[in-house]
């Protein structure tokens, strides 16, 4: 049995958030300037020579359609996760359910009723070094990384959202709570379970 190399981190680059200075970094990142970078890949598919697997996945939650205006896109499936590994760029749509989630722990970001999606998709790409953007367009939170693949590995990403504090509930101590009803005012990346 093959034994399966972890990616390693080359460069962390930090967390870029919603500020207005990003949304023409995320604007351009959109936007492919290159096709030969990925392929789809089904993990039932034997990796070649020369190559690794990325599975991209994230789950978060969104307040409900047409909560604050009806033109914002959380809740609906047109609120999407742009992937752009070194100039080749795809939007990506999610699985999406309703959650309602109650009684929940003190510092429970995702309590509540709103939308849970599912983000996923795997890649094929050559071993070696890839600067990975991955961006909540509409929101305008992105991370940015560069990562090593080792040859013939499969890797998994996975981004967590990071939500923004809950107005009314602000507590009494060392921390004050976030909530998905908030917004996402940034992501966070690991790679093969381990922090980037």
């Amino acid at each position: 049995m093959k034994i399966q190399v972890v990616a390693t981190i080359i460069v962390a680059l930090g967390i870029l958030t919603g500020c207005a200075g990003d949304r023409g970094l995320i604007n351009a990142m959109s936007t492919s300037t290159r096709q030969d970078v990925f392929q789809d890949f089904h993990g039932t598919r034997h990796i070649p020579p020369g190559f690794a697997s990325l599975r991209v996945v994230s789950s978060l939650k969104t307040h409900m359609p047409g909560t604050y205006s009806d033109k914002d896109l959380h809740g609906t499936p047109e609120y999407q996760l742009l992937v752009n590994i070194d100039g080749q760029a795809e939007h990506l749509t999610a699985s999406l359910r309703e959650e309602r989630r109650g009684q929940p722990a003190l510092r429970d970001s995702e309590e509540g009723h709103g939308i849970r999606y599912l983000f996923q998709k795997q890649y094929l790409l050559k071993s070696g070094i890839h600067r990975v953007f991955v961006s909540l367009p509409f929101d305008g939170a992105a991370v940015e990384r560069e990562i090593y693949l080792a040859d013939g590995s499969s890797n998994t990403l996975v981004l967590e959202p990071v939500y923004s504090l809950a107005r009314d509930k602000r507590r009494i101590g060392f921390y004050t709570k976030t909530s998905f009803k908030e917004g996402i005012k940034g992501l966070t990346a690991k790679i093969n379970e381990g922090d980037l």
